[in-house]
């Protein structure tokens, strides 16, 4: 697994996937994440973009891989980092 960083302006993001099951729905996993973010800012036009007060996190399903992609930014890679494994986290507790 290697995880991409990228140094944008003055925050950085990092890129990461998670594989999933073939039989799980992702929608209804992407849904049961909106749910619990949903005190926070949200976008669900192309998966669920959650935007924290300085920084954000968004979810996207593959179309054509059963494989969640996270994409986060955030002013340290540290905290960047930390959103991915913060949402890695949920995601496993929510497919096992």
């Amino acid at each position: 697994r290697r995880q991409r960083q990228m140094c944008i302006r003055d925050s950085f993001m990092v890129k990461e996937k998670i594989n999933l099951s073939p039989s799980l729905n992702v929608d209804a996993i992407l849904s049961q994440i909106a749910e619990k973010y949903n005190n926070e800012d949200l976008d669900l036009v192309d998966g669920v973009r959650i935007d924290f007060k300085d920084c954000w996190v968004q979810l996207r399903k593959s179309n054509t891989e059963p494989i969640i992609r996270i994409y986060s930014e955030a002013k340290t890679i540290d905290k960047a980092q930390d959103l991915i494994k913060e949402i890695e986290t949920l995601v496993n507790q929510l497919t096992n």
